[in-house]
């Protein structure tokens, strides 16, 4: 029989967790398991690879402390890996036995929890334990404690060499109808190839480089298509444009999918008309090109768009309807 212990505390000396599993690792190697302890911050730059270890397991021992909220960060990246690259034909004949030891609020709650979490990757449950350590000399020192945790071992060497199977949870309904995440179809070799990229640093490093390399190119190659498109309706624009001697008026349109707004600048006569931001606008414009094209086409005019709808504006109102009279579009 074989059995990993992942422990997902900090690895303080008080830690009354590292005590507990100490006395678990001595009591399995009693009975003859072979018993692989596994300290997660201790391989934190590789926890994606942790769950191979898990293939060859009988049983496992989830064991974390509470320090103020929760399981801890150690612990919920070895479950995520798990979810991710571990394998989950093997996880579905593996026990597990949570083990909580709390220095403050919440040790119920995390070993729910870790129940919760091995159900829903596939696995069998153990029959774990808690509890609150306020002293962690005098909990060692207690005799009935560790008469209590030997008693829990031996109920996981039973559970493991007994194959004892438990009634049907909601969790294990819930994991099959409904949590079923994007995930991509590899075999379990490839999974397990994936993870040891994944935690591999200079692999992953090479990896964002190249899509930033990759990203910057669509860029410019975007950013050279919306360029060469820059000039549209201002050819329109110029075409049909009668100058009016006493008026003048900055106008900003904000055309949809367009990079820049459309800016038409009206002194009398002259016109200026470019892609770009200005300052001083008398009234602003939001419309889709669709309503555009239809304007320049002379199947719509600015003010009929804007008082269906199909336009936004903001600004002298007055002013947005002299467009029509300054920009005469025929269809």
């Amino acid at each position: 029989m074989k059995v990993n212990i992942y422990y997902g505390g900090r690895g303080l000396l008080e830690d009354p967790t590292l005590y507990v599993i100490g006395k678990m690792q001595q009591v399995l190697t009693e009975l003859q398991v072979e018993v692989n302890l596994y300290k997660i911050f201790e391989q934190k730059n590789a926890i994606s690879m942790l769950p191979q270890t898990l293939k060859d397991a009988d049983g496992i021992i989830l064991a974390t402390t509470v320090e103020w909220l929760g399981i801890g960060g150690y612990m919920n990246q070895f479950l995520d890996a798990c979810w991710l690259y571990a394998d989950k034909t093997a996880l579905a004949s593996t026990y597990m036995q949570p083990v909580v030891m709390s220095t403050t609020y919440g040790e119920r709650e995390a070993m729910v929890t870790l129940e919760n979490a091995w159900e829903i990757l596939g696995g069998l449950p153990c029959s774990g334990f808690c509890g609150y350590v306020e002293d962690v000399k005098e909990f060692r020192e207690n005799a009935d404690y560790a008469h209590i945790i030997e008693k829990k071992v031996e109920t996981l060497y039973r559970t493991i060499s007994q194959h004892t199977k438990g009634l049907p949870t909601s969790n294990q309904a819930v994991t099959r109808s409904i949590l079923r995440t994007q995930q991509l179809d590899l075999s379990p070799q490839e999974t397990e190839q994936l993870s040891k990229f994944v935690s591999d640093e200079e692999y992953v490093q090479t990896q964002k480089a190249d899509i930033a390399d990759l990203t910057s190119l669509f860029k410019d190659m975007l950013g050279k298509n919306k360029e060469d498109s820059g000039g549209e309706y201002i050819k329109d624009f110029k075409e049909n444009f009668k100058g009016n001697s006493e008026f003048s008026a900055k106008y900003l349109f904000m055309i949809e999918g367009k990079e820049k707004p459309l800016f038409l600048g009206i002194t009398g006569n002259e016109m200026d008309c470019h892609y770009g931001k200005e300052e001083n606008i008398d009234v602003y414009m939001k419309l889709s090109s669709s309503i555009m094209d239809n304007i320049v086409a002379g199947r719509e005019t600015f003010q009929r768009a804007f008082s269906v709808g199909d336009m936004t504006a903001k600004g002298n109102f007055r002013t947005l309807r002299m467009l029509d009279e300054l920009l005469t579009f025929s269809a």
